[in-house]
C-alpha cells in the first residue's frame, strides 16, 4: 500500500467514525474512542513529518504535526 492508498483508508475511516457518531452506542465507550483518535493523530503527525523530510523542502508540516500532537494530548487529558 502506498501513501495515497493509506490516506484513502484514513479518510474512509473518518467517514465511518462520523457516521457512527450520529448513532453512538453506549457500550463502545467514548473514552476508548478518544484514545484511538489520539493515537491516530500522533501517527498522522509522524507521517507528515516523514513526508516533509522526504521532500527536502521545509514547509508547514512541522507546525501542523505539532498542532495534531497537541490535540491528541488534549483528547486523552
Amino acid at each position: 500500500m502506498d501513501e495515497y492508498q493509506a490516506s484513502l483508508v484514513i479518510r474512509a475511516g473518518a467517514q465511518i467514525l462520523l457516521d457512527a457518531s450520529r448513532d453512538p452506542r453506549a457500550d463502545q465507550g467514548y473514552h476508548q474512542v478518544r484514545s484511538n483518535i489520539s493515537e491516530a493523530l500522533n501517527l498522522i503527525a509522524d507521517a507528515l513529518r516523514n513526508f516533509e523530510a522526504g521532500t527536502g523542502i521545509p514547509g508547514h508540516s512541522a507546525e501542523w504535526a505539532a498542532d495534531l500532537n497537541r490535540v491528541a494530548d488534549d483528547l486523552v487529558a
